[in-house]
């Protein structure tokens, strides 16, 4: 999906930050190749510049969280997240191993999701 950069951005990505200061993302992105991280950044800059956007790229899961899904190579990455006024507010990023969100996943999201509604 071409996306026209001449619109700007319509949602600034962040990342989540927990209370000691880790960047789960960020961290997590990091243990990826080159090219993996680079895919995901694009289905993530997709979606910063074409918000709101759905399949294939965004898909909402309910009370307010979304994810960025992005096909590599030889797997699946998701990057779940939460809109937040003008941000986009990268909370947690897995390689998917089943059809379905694990529900491990989805609950550690959503309880940073309340974490960061609280402390905005």
């Amino acid at each position: 999906m071409k996306i026209s950069m001449a619109e700007g951005k319509r949602l600034k990505a962040v990342f989540y930050r927990t209370p000691s200061g880790a960047e789960p993302v960020r961290d997590w992105l990091r243990t990826l190749s080159q090219g993996d991280r680079r895919q995901i950044g694009e289905d993530i800059k997709t979606c910063e510049f074409g918000w709101p956007i759905g399949m294939p790229i965004c898909r909402a899961l309910g009370k307010g969280l979304w994810e960025v899904r992005t096909t590599l190579k030889d797997r699946i990455a998701r990057v779940l997240f939460v809109p937040d006024r003008d941000r986009m507010v990268l909370l947690h990023g897995f390689i998917k191993k089943s059809q379905a969100t694990p529900q491990a996943d989805l609950e550690l999201a959503r309880s940073r999701q309340r974490y960061w509604e609280n402390e905005r």
